[in-house]
């Protein structure tokens, strides 16, 4: 269901007019608002055809949309789509979902309406549910779309009832996003009345019952207020929590490529970018919180002085959305450079001590065999034995990561960081990127750890805008 903020005691029956771009963002959108129905106005449909041919990333679920559509109206009547079709036919005959679809022919509708003037695309769509509303008193007609401008206009045009489109939604705040570790207060040892220790290898693990971290998840950090405790989660049952105990000053000792942790936070995130059983990391935080450096840092570890994997490839969206890095001469590593200055910036960082910092760094992306790579021509691909370091993923949706993550074969590990306070896109929040997505739904996998990077270590300027501004 879409994000429903209409009375409990609203036992009207319910109208969803959906906008281009829940159909962009799910193709299949019409078939989540189970017994309510459904309108897709004609301006929507031709929205799709437009899109569906500009040879982009977007045209792609433009097309699955029209496919959907087709296979759901393919032996229908004129008639009967306009007055609706039920949407529980064929392979969905015995689902939940007993509302129907439509289709309107909105463009008759303009001048009737004291809505929106003009013939832009949205304020037809707003006009076609304004008119809804006038028409059928006895349902409540709410527009859905991720268009936070188009909600605007809707409303003040006297639209009673307009949401986003929020079915991937996990979280309902920010607030409640997994931090990646438990900070219990006072004496962790202090609370536990019972503990089973055994010995594996040089690490020590504490078996203690399952009540005294109710709330924990698989590879999740613990940590307490004294200065010597902090240890990791490495499997749950419903009797008990099996603990690795780290040591918070094995953990600060902790070094990749030189660098070492200024603060906790990246330390357990340095722990867990270094252990190759865990293949995706997921680092969240402020600008300035060392996310990037961290990452390469340990990537450059990883490929050269450990040897665990071969090459490390970059790669982030770039402003267009993910779809386009321009037809301008020079490869594809040479495209991408500008959007991937972060990556450059830190390999600076991590060499500005040697006698020549622009040699030692051209000499260690050889080395390192690091590779630029934009998120377009991902699809397709089988990514085996490598570091991929994807940056700046707050501006991604569920579906971009899907395609990303799933390119990552055997032997790869991969590393997502974003800064959510930092969303770029015009249809994404922090409770619907793409990032806040998969920190929920990987964080009980036994082969990924999240780390919120809490603190702005990048300078004291840094520090006191990220806090005061």
């Amino acid at each position: 269901m879409s994000g429903t903020n209409l009375k409990k005691n609203d036992t009207k029956p319910k109208l969803f007019v959906l906008d281009t771009n829940i159909l962009l963002h799910d193709p299949h959108a019409y078939f989540n608002f189970q017994e309510h129905d459904v309108l897709i106005p004609m301006t929507v449909l031709e929205e799709l055809d437009h899109i569906k041919d500009r040879h982009k990333d977007v045209s792609r679920d433009a097309r699955v949309a029209i496919r959907s559509l087709e296979n759901t109206l393919h032996d229908v009547e004129p008639e009967a789509m306009i007055e609706g079709v039920p949407l529980n036919r064929g392979e969905l005959k015995d689902s939940k979902v007993t509302g129907h679809l439509i289709i309107m022919n909105d463009h008759h509708i303009t001048s009737e309406v004291s809505g929106l003037p003009g013939g832009e695309n949205d304020n037809r769509i707003i006009n076609a549910a304004l008119h809804l509303q006038k028409e059928r008193p006895k349902v409540t007609v709410v527009l859905v779309t991720k268009d936070i401008n188009m909600r605007l206009k809707a409303k003040g045009a006297g639209l009673k009832h307009v949401e986003d489109y929020t079915t991937d939604q996990l979280i309902d705040d920010i607030e409640f996003l997994t931090k990646g570790f438990e900070q219990v207060e006072g004496d962790f040892w202090a609370k536990i009345k019972s503990v089973e220790t055994t010995k594996d290898g040089r690490d020590a693990v504490h078996k203690i019952p399952r009540s005294a971290l109710q709330s924990v998840f698989i590879n999740e950090y613990v940590l307490d207020d004294s200065t010597d405790f902090a240890a990791r989660v490495s499997s749950i049952s419903e009797e008990q929590v099996e603990l690795v105990d780290l040591g918070r000053q094995r953990l600060m000792a902790r070094k990749a490529w030189g660098i070492s942790p200024k603060n906790i936070y990246q330390a357990m995130a340095l722990n867990a970018l270094l252990d190759p059983n865990i293949e995706l990391v997921i680092l969240t935080g402020p600008a300035g919180c060392g996310k990037t450096l961290l990452a390469l840092a340990s990537a450059l570890e990883m490929v050269i002085e450990q040897g665990i994997y071969d090459k490390v490839l970059v790669t982030r969206n770039t402003p267009e959305i993910a779809e386009s890095i321009g037809f301008l001469p020079g490869t594809e590593e040479e495209k991408m450079a500008p959007w991937l200055a972060a990556i450059t910036d830190s390999l600076e960082v991590l060499h500005k001590q040697d006698e020549n910092p622009s040699s030692s760094v051209n000499y260690i992306m050889e080395k390192a065999n690091i590779q630029f790579k934009s998120v377009n021509f991902m699809r397709g691909r089988s990514i085996q034995n490598a570091v991929v370091l994807l940056d700046e993923c707050q501006n991604l949706t569920a579906s971009q990561l899907k395609t990303i993550i799933t390119r990552c074969g055997e032997g790869t590990k991969l590393v997502c960081s974003g800064n959510l306070s930092q969303i770029d896109s015009n249809y994404l929040t922090a409770v619907t990127s793409g990032l806040t997505y998969i920190v929920e739904r990987f964080k009980n996998f036994e082969g990924s750890a999240t780390i919120n990077l809490n603190g702005v270590v990048r300078s004291r300027l840094a520090q006191f805008a990220e806090e005061n501004l």
